[in-house]
């Protein structure tokens, strides 16, 4: 996408963090160095966690905030199709930007974000989609202004790419101030493991409740990972594919299955 063509275009703002979080006003204001057409859609309540979940067992309620800023009761994803689909559908968004999350999604946790999720819910669309997420410690201050001091430059990049339609990008900006970043790396996704388990408790009325207890695990080491990206000080920049087949998988299945006919098992 041109310069030029950018600065018509129409952007899509949402996230999984919540219409009140300060990522959202972190995305919003990326966006607008971007475009002046911005519009936002975010859910009224925290997401986290939600992943590409879609909600169909309840109806979704939505809150005008301001001209173009909607509150959503429902997931990243329903945002982005209600957005799409409906409060825009005269006039759909060229771009949808998710984000900024607080906290990375890098390795395994892209399967957990609603973050992610946003931006993969606009791909599936046909939208070009970003997702934008801020590292940092607990309990220290969320650096966002990192995020708003790269994050313009680092979708103008990204969007002048072509990029396939069944592929959106996952950026992750360091837990560092902005003049500390030491550069850009395009990386592949990374492994961790999950570290997490059930946390009993009990109510007053004696009844047990359950929480998950997420720790993030150890990672393997990969120079070209995003892990090692965000830990270096580096901003991450990953493109990720909706097609979540295993190609050599999928041939050694082929193989294996395909010397019995039809026959033989019957």
């Amino acid at each position: 996408m041109t310069p030029e063509k950018l600065a018509k275009a129409r952007i899509l703002v949402t996230n999984d963090d919540g219409i009140h979080a300060p990522g959202l006003e972190a995305m919003i204001e990326i966006a607008e160095q971007l475009s002046s057409d911005v519009w936002v859609v975010a859910p009224e309540f925290n997401q986290s966690g939600a992943g590409h979940s879609l909600s169909i067992s309840r109806p979704l309620r939505s809150r005008q905030v301001s001209e173009a800023k909607f509150a959503l009761e429902g997931t990243p994803t329903d945002c982005v199709l209600f957005a799409v689909k409906h409060l825009l559908k005269a006039h759909k968004p060229d771009i949808v930007l998710s984000g900024v999350n607080r906290g990375t999604n890098i390795a395994d946790d892209v399967t957990y974000s609603g973050t992610i999720a946003g931006a993969m819910e606009g791909c599936l669309l046909g939208l070009p989609s970003i997702a934008f997420s801020q590292a940092y410690a607990h309990p220290h201050p969320v650096k966002w202004a990192t995020a708003t001091v790269f994050g313009a430059d680092v979708a103008r990049r990204v969007l002048a790419t072509d990029i396939p339609r069944n592929v959106f990008v996952n950026v992750n900006f360091p837990d560092a101030v902005a003049g500390s970043v030491k550069g850009i790396k395009v990386t592949r996704q990374g492994v961790r493991a999950f570290g997490s388990s059930i946390v009993e408790r009990i109510d007053p009325r004696g009844g047990a409740y359950y929480w998950n207890s997420y720790v993030p695990g150890e990672h393997q080491d990969d120079e070209d990972g995003d892990v090692s990206a965000i830990r270096s000080g580096y901003i991450s920049v990953t493109p990720l594919h909706l097609d979540l087949t295993h190609e050599a998988t999928r041939r050694k299945l082929a193989h294996q299955i395909g010397r019995a006919s039809c026959r033989e098992r019957v």
